[in-house]
């Protein structure tokens, strides 16, 4: 067989960012002014409120929704130069509650992964199949591979499209609430999953709503307030209980994991 494609490598300190963002739906802005910059090689969880914004940005930055002002560059280059194929080589977006096809296998459903790297001179390959095999086999999925994707559990499911997004082989993942409907098995298994990815070179980016998990596993944290960034940077040095009672009106306490010495929020007792 072909030798598979590696991950393209990282061009950049930060190969995405966004510039003075701004980004809403119909008259209503969600993101104004923003500046942000997602750092190569880390695992950055992104962490707010409902409607702050997180899933704005993350869609905005993988040129999925419009910019209304501002810019976003990939591998320092405005991400609009760029045609669509070779963004979608550069970096991939598993969405929320993504949906498959109906009848759809695991080996067909992680096989669409290949489709930016197929064309009219380019077919179906060797290397492809590897890539599908691999990007499998990293996820856990290889023995569900004749499955219906409608008949797995949720864990399983959710797997299977980052299975998906591997076999694109790009460089760059963003997830959109991955651990949504998991329990907490599940979600464990994922995140373990984008911190291994990570310490192999990739650039993972999260939006998660768990902020126990979310300070666990990431090494690099942005916090959202009303379409603002207000915090980033380790979790350890950026987590307060201030921050989190700004941002999301909660007393608590902050207190060191008893497993991982990352920070854990306690909510205030009741009355």
């Amino acid at each position: 067989m072909t030798a598979v494609e590696t991950v393209p490598p990282i061009t950049a300190s930060a190969p995405l960012r966004g510039r003075q963002l701004s980004v809403g739906y119909g008259e209503r802005l969600v993101l104004e002014g923003l500046d942000v910059e997602l750092p190569a090689g880390e695992l950055t969880m992104i962490v707010g409120p409902n409607g702050c914004g997180k899933s704005t940005l993350l869609r905005a930055l993988a040129r999925m929704v419009p910019v209304r002002a501002g810019s976003v560059e990939l591998d320092g280059r405005p991400i609009g130069e760029y045609p669509t194929r070779q963004v979608a080589r550069r970096l991939g977006l598993l969405p929320q509650s993504p949906v498959a096809p109906d009848g759809i296998t695991v080996t067909d459903l992680v096989a669409r992964g290949r489709y930016p790297h197929q064309g009219i001179f380019r077919q179906w390959s060797d290397a492809d199949a590897v890539a599908v095999d691999e990007a499998m086999a990293r996820a856990g999925v290889t023995d569900l591979a004749a499955r219906q994707v409608s008949q797995l559990s949720g864990g399983q499911r959710q797997r299977v499209w980052i299975a998906m997004a591997l076999a694109q082989q790009t460089p760059i993942l963003l997830l959109d609430e991955p651990t949504t409907y998991l329990d907490i098995a599940h979600q464990v298994e994922v995140l373990r999953l984008a911190r291994s990815l990570q310490r192999d070179g990739y650039t993972i980016v999260v939006v998660l709503h768990d902020l126990h998990l979310a300070f666990r596993y990431a090494t690099h944290l942005l916090v959202m307030k009303e379409g603002r960034i207000v915090a980033q940077g380790d979790p350890g040095a950026v987590v307060t209980a201030e921050l989190i009672e700004d941002v999301y009106g909660l007393p608590c306490r902050v207190l060191p994991d008893p497993e991982t010495g990352r920070p854990l929020v306690i909510p205030a007792g009741d009355e």
